[in-house]
């Protein structure tokens, strides 16, 4: 059979329409969520925004870490080490789907399961990673376990915490990357103890980066080869991030890939981090710095670049405590909070939104307030929006809504 040869003004058009469709088919979703970003309404200012938290469940014990399905259902941790599902059309399921308590450290009011996230095929291995401070000591650990098979548990990588119960971190989330990434606190109690912030030979203080796809020699991970320390003498090849001092809740967002860190602060201020994915390696500050303000010159190096917070809040005689690191919107619910990170105060409440800017630098605007002790915020399948709330155990729905302005606009731009 002969073939007919093409006429280059035939080929160019065919070779549009092929790029078109790519670029169609990448803009319809990312990670499963629909970017609502590539439709026609454009993104309001945020004092344009406020946020609205529905109850949609209660019950819960402490909840403290929250991950969505690709099923649509919404995996809620426990700090005593249990995980309860919740669907939207089923509600809170009465038992636990996955029980660790044998295994975890309660023994102070920061000790306990601390994150969780499923793994990237998890429709088909029902894996999930989860961080907790295990016994007898309080060794801040990440494993994976099956669903429903705690005895099945592995665990991957420990960090020694025995001295003191407070900043463990404990989030863990996996990047666009098909990394894992999870925090660790500095080691606790008050004013860096250890050192531990600006100190590459330990993991305290830091948010490491491993490959759990394959394994390396007797660990049963890799260290990527692109980790920023990995040729550094006397540096743990699997820091991504340093010189935090709780990390207590960060999210990836699912569009970019970057990094978005709520660090609680020592009681001068509270800070959040946004992270691109080529900023591997960066300094975050503490314990030389708490956010912006110099805290301990004896920790100070000169030569050395700190990435500063893109916002930061006042903690000292406020009523704000602890920071709690939130998500980026993606969903499709309000197309005009797109892209738009929201946080909030473990005390206080306020709901702190945050968005880059087009041409450089961050706004932010404080739009409500979310319901009492706010825990974690995480988002469904759908990228929608949920908040736990701490001893009362409720989980909540949040949706944002179009208000007028508030006089004098509330926002602080960096």
């Amino acid at each position: 059979m002969s073939r007919r040869r093409c006429r280059p003004a035939a080929m160019l058009a065919g070779l549009l329409v092929l790029a078109l469709s790519a670029f169609l088919l990448a803009s319809v979703s990312v990670a499963g969520i629909a970017v609502a970003g590539t439709s026609h309404t454009r993104a309001v200012p945020l004092t344009e925004l406020t946020v609205v938290s529905e109850q949609v469940a209660s019950g819960l014990r402490r909840p403290i870490a929250i991950t969505g399905l690709p099923d649509g259902r919404m995996l809620i941790a426990e700090k005593d080490g249990t995980v309860r599902a919740y669907h939207p059309d089923t509600g809170l399921a009465a038992e636990p789907v996955l029980d660790l308590t044998a295994r975890i450290d309660t023994s102070d009011n920061e000790r306990g399961l601390l994150g969780i996230t499923p793994a990237p095929n998890f429709a088909r291995t029902g894996i999930l990673y989860v961080a907790y401070t295990s016994l007898p000591a309080g060794a801040l650990t990440l494993a994976r376990v099956p669903i429903g098979a705690p005895e099945r548990v592995q665990v991957l990588l420990t960090q020694e915490h025995a001295e003191y119960g407070n900043h463990n971190g404990g989030q863990v989330a996996f990047g666009r990357d098909g990394y894992l990434y999870w925090s660790l606190g500095d080691g606790g109690h008050a004013n860096d103890p250890f050192k531990a912030g600006q100190n590459l030979g330990t993991l305290l203080g830091k948010i490491v980066r491993i490959d759990v796809n394959r394994t390396c020699g007797a660990k049963p991970y890799c260290v990527p080869f692109d980790n920023p320390f990995v040729r550094v003498a006397g540096a743990r090849p699997e820091i991504w991030l340093y010189g935090l001092r709780n990390p207590w809740r960060f999210s990836v967002d699912p569009v970019d890939g970057s990094l978005w860190i709520g660090d609680v602060g020592q009681g001068l201020v509270e800070e959040i981090n946004h992270i691109r994915p080529w900023q591997g390696g960066a300094n975050l500050g503490w314990s030389c710095r708490e956010g912006t303000p110099v805290f301990d010159p004896q920790q100070c190096r000169s030569g050395v670049r700190y990435t500063d917070p893109v916002f930061e809040y006042e903690h000292f005689l406020t009523e704000n405590c602890s920071v709690i690191g939130g998500v980026v919107y993606r969903g499709s619910a309000t197309p005009e909070a797109w892209g738009t990170y929201v946080a909030s105060d473990y005390c206080s409440t306020l709901a702190f939104a945050v968005r880059p800017k087009p041409r450089g630098g961050y706004e932010s605007a404080t739009i409500g307030k979310f319901p009492t002790q706010p825990t974690a915020i995480g988002t469904d399948v759908h990228g929608e929006l949920y908040v736990l709330s701490d001893l009362p155990g409720w989980l909540s729905r949040v949706r944002f809504e179009r208000v007028q302005p508030a006089s004098g606009g509330g926002v602080a731009n960096r």
